[in-house]
Formats: structure tokens, C-alpha cells, sequence
């Protein structure tokens, strides 16, 4: 039976704030000389024991991405990336998907043999939960489905789009000059404008798009004196540049493992933070990513550190840059579809053995898929947003405290690796290098 390319876009846009320095602990004062108390605890968002494995198995996905992105994508230049957007539009196209293109999808995103319904409620778990977690921080989950006019939704499908991802179908006139311009239209309105489009252009033969955009927005849980932001050196992988590099000292939770130091950068009141992880001296952030990807976070936030403790409250004397990063998968010379080949799916994107008969009247297969990113770091906190599109063709702030703790310096003046996640359930939504250029 003849198939029909589903292509997929992904874009992914993320402001995220991070930070690199020696990690070296000290013990005189440090200026900047307030100290303010950033060691908070969370609310838990209400995850089943189940949907917790899968947060778990899914930030394995996630950091597994961002090896094979560093592996492939030698450029030297900062990324940053939102696999949790590629998992929701995998997971739309797997709520259709059957057999070994279901299998692979599952197993590679995380959830194993769970199951399309499980896939489906957890996603809608996220996209219910995750915005209520912090009043004081903004994020936003929006799904969508541009259907073109010669083509139906299976009826099933268009149910459970509806209601496990919030995803209303539309249908468009893909000859018309307009449909790009309302389809990016949508894309730019759901992250504030930070991916003001993720196609280049309609294909008259696509089936559908298939849509989700992931947008967050937050302040610092201290933010950081503009006053006390200066141009400094900045290592690179090839020399030094100048960079503005923001300051202050913190109480916040920090660990060394033995290949990074690490800080939980709070936003809001605590219920989300960015991880900012910075090599040791004979370290580098491939030895990072390929920690991550092996262990998680699983030896800096046990019980016991197996190599150099846990995380802890430390008073940190904080330097990282101001900045921003783009990132688009179309520069990786394998793009995204060759990433996600790399990482075991394969079905889903072969036209000859895709079964995805549950989503339209014509047999489809992602043939195109794409992310953007965008990451924007100042003094005030960070703003992220991600969109993925799949296209288918036929065929806190307190008091100075007066408590004694150990005292580190965590100084990101050279490359380091960094992610954005809710602190409580761990769900990680963006992954991110900077390498200061």
C-alpha cells in the first residue's frame, strides 16, 4: 500500500540562564556582601508512581538527545534544545501509530511498554499540572493541528488530540499564499514572539501539521544588580573573548562530583530551577554530557554522592553571562530526523514501514522534522519557548541570613552545560550548551 510522507518540524525557543566558574571552596568574604537565601523547597506536581518512571525514562531521552546533538554537531557554537517538544508531536503521531513504529516510538521516548493510553494521560498530566506548579512563573503548553482541506482526521484521533493534548484540528487550504503565514502566525503568538516561524514554506501535498509549543518565563528567585554586572573574560574552546558576566552572592545548592560543579539556580518561589553544571579543570563539557547521559543526576542527588557528595545549601560567590542563543537543527549535518535515527527510531521515518493508520484517510510517515531554539539569560530571570510541527504528504527572595555555611566559587567564565526543569518531579524541558560564542 502506497505511503504518504508525514513530515515533522520541531522548533524550540529557550531563554535559559547559566553559569560556569571554578569551583574551588573559599573561605574570605566575596563581594558582592549581601547574601540572599535562594534554598527553597518545591511543591510536588501529583504524578502516579507510573507517570514518575516516566519522567525519569523521558529525561533519559532528554539527555540522551543532547549527547547525540554534541557528538554530531562539532561546531563549537552554544545550542539549546527542547526534546519535551519533540516528545509531545511523537506522542500525537504515536496515539495513531501501531506495531514496531508504536514500539520504537515508546521505547526511545521512555515509556517503555506503557501503552498509547499511558503516553496520552501523561502528556495531558504535564500540560495540566506544569502551569500550576508556581504562580510566579508563566509557562504555557499548546498543541495544534493544520490538517489540509483535501484531507480528513480519523475521528478517534481527532477525540483524543482534543482532549489528552488539548489539540483542535483545522483544516486550511495548503495551495493558498496565506496558510504559511497563519500557520507561522500561530507559532510566533504562542511563544511570545521568540520563533516568530518554523516553516519555510507549504507543501500543497501535506496531509497535515502537526503542532506543539512549549513557552516559559521567569524571574529569578534573587535577582541579580545590574550595577554589579562587568565585562570580563570569557574562556573559549579556541581563546578568550569579553562577555558580560552578572554577580552576586547566593545561598543555594551546590555539589562537586569530581567532573562538575553544579548549582540549582532557583526561579520564582523555588518550584523551578535551572541546573548549571561547570567542568573541572581536566574536564570538559563532553565529559559532562556523557555523564549525564550514563548516570542523570543520579550521584549528585542520592542519598550519598558515590564521587564527591550531594547537593547542599553553599554560600556561592556567582558569576554567569548575560547572553543569548539560537539554535536550529537544519544546521546539524544530519538534522533532526538523523539525530532521532541515531537514537533508535527508525519506522515512523520509512515510508515502506511506517503504521500510522489511525490519523488520517491516506497512509503517512514523518518525512521532515525540525527544531529552533532561542535562549535569553539578563538579570532578571530567564524565557524559554519550544515548538514542534509535524507535516504530513500522502504516500525567592528573603531576609540576609545569619547562618554559617561552606562557601564555593562558581564563576561561568568558561564552557558549560545547563538544563531547565521543574525542581519537584524533575521533568526537564530544555537541554542547553554555552560555549560562549
Amino acid at each position: 500500500m502506497k505511503k504518504h510522507l508525514f513530515s515533522v518540524a520541531a522548533m524550540a525557543v529557550g531563554s535559559l540562564l547559566m553559569m560556569s566558574c571554578s569551583s574551588s571552596d573559599i573561605e574570605e568574604d566575596l563581594e558582592p556582601k549581601s547574601i540572599v537565601d535562594m534554598y527553597t523547597e518545591s511543591q510536588p506536581i501529583q504524578l502516579t508512581q507510573a507517570q514518575q518512571v516516566f519522567v525519569n525514562d523521558n529525561n533519559t531521552f532528554t539527555l540522551n538527545f543532547l549527547k547525540t546533538v554534541n557528538e554530531t554537531d562539532r561546531s563549537g557554537k552554544s545550542f539549546i534544545y527542547s526534546p519535551l517538544s519533540i516528545t509531545y508531536v511523537l506522542g500525537m503521531v504515536n496515539d495513531a501509530a501501531i506495531g514496531k513504529t508504536e514500539e520504537e516510538l515508546e521505547q526511545t521516548l521512555g515509556f517503555h511498554t506503557g501503552g498509547i493510553q499511558a503516553v496520552n494521560d501523561y502528556c495531558k498530566k504535564l500540560i495540566d499540572g506544569l502551569p500550576k506548579v508556581d504562580k510566579n512563573v508563566e509557562l504555557n503548553i499548546a498543541n495544534a493541528i493544520f490538517l489540509n482541506k483535501e484531507f480528513t482526521l480519523k475521528e478517534q484521533f481527532q477525540k483524543d488530540m482534543l482532549a489528552y493534548y488539548d489539540a483542535k484540528a483545522e483544516a486550511l487550504d495548503f495551495s493558498a499564499s496565506g496558510t504559511l503565514e497563519y500557520i507561522n502566525g500561530w507559532c510566533n503568538d504562542k511563544t511570545n514572539g521568540m520563533i516568530p516561524k518554523i516553516l519555510d514554506e507549504i507543501d500543497p501535498y501535506t496531509v497535515s501539521y502537526l503542532l506543539n509549543a512549549i513557552y516559559f518565563k521567569a524571574d529569578w528567585a534573587s535577582k541579580f544588580d545590574q550595577k554589579n554586572t562587568k565585562m570580563e573574560t570569557f574562556t573559549t574552546e579556541n581563546g578568550k573573548t569579553e562577555l558580560p558576566l552578572m554577580h552576586q552572592n547566593v545561598l543555594i545548592n551546590y555539589v562537586n562530583n569530581g567532573i562538575y560543579s553544579a548549582i540549582q539556580m532557583r526561579y520564582g518561589d523555588g518550584y523551578w530551577d535551572m541546573t548549571i553544571m561547570l567542568p573541572e579543570d581536566d574536564k570538559t563539557t563532553d565529559d559532562i554530557i556523557n555523564h549525564l547521559s550514563s548516570r542523570g543526576f543520579s550521584d549528585v542527588e542520592g542519598f550519598c554522592g558515590t564521587m564527591g557528595g550531594v547537593f547542599k545549601p553553599y554560600e556561592v560567590d556567582l558569576k554567569l553571562p548575560r547572553y543569548e542563543t539560537e539554535s536550529d537543527t537544519n544546521d546539524v549535518p544530519i538534522g533532526l530526523i538523523g539525530l532521532l535515527q541515531k537514537m533508535g527510531i527508525y519506522w515512523v521515518f520509512d515510508g515502506g514501514f511506517a503504521d500510522i493508520p489511525n490519523m488520517a484517510n491516506a497512509h503517512v510517515y514523518i518525512g521532515m522534522m525540525r527544531q529552533k531554539a532561542k535562549i535569553k539569560v539578563n538579570e532578571e530571570g530567564s524565557e524559554a519557548a519550544a515548538v514542534t510541527v509535524a507535516g504530513t504528504y500522502m504516500t525567592l527572595n528573603s531576609e540576609p541570613i545569619q547562618y554559617q555555611y561552606p562557601k564555593a566559587v562558581f564563576h561561568a567564565n568558561r564552557p558549560f552545560v545547563y538544563v531547565i526543569r521543574e525542581a519537584s518531579s524533575g521533568v526537564i524541558l530544555f537541554v542547553g550548551k554555552f560555549t560562549g560564542k
